[in-house]
């Protein structure tokens, strides 16, 4: 007898991120609300991560990647329980952050 899928008791997990994808670009030094973010290896560049940012911008939810390294760095700083929160990213010198 073969077993039936819904008899292991299992629900998908999803994780997966909802909106337009935009270019980081469009939000910098604008306020916005960050919902989640996922951290990837990189599939353009060896040995560095990607970072993968659920937002939130007038009023509609948008995708952003980045390969930012100091964003990469900041967001894996914060904790979970403090998500979502605002913000806005600028850039200074070489390099984007959050403020």
């Amino acid at each position: 007898m073969s077993n039936n899928f819904k008899d292991f008791g299992i629900t998908p997990e999803v994780n997966y991120f909802t909106g337009k994808s935009i270019s980081i670009d469009e939000i910098l030094n604008i306020n916005i609300k960050v919902f989640s973010f996922k951290i990837e290896p990189s599939k353009k560049k060896a040995n560095s991560d990607y970072l993968t940012l659920q937002i939130e911008h007038e009023d509609k939810k948008r995708v952003i990647f980045t390969g930012a390294s100091i964003l990469i760095q900041t967001i894996k700083k914060i904790p979970l329980e403090k998500f979502p929160f605002n913000t806005t990213i600028v850039k200074k010198n070489e390099y984007l952050e959050f403020t």
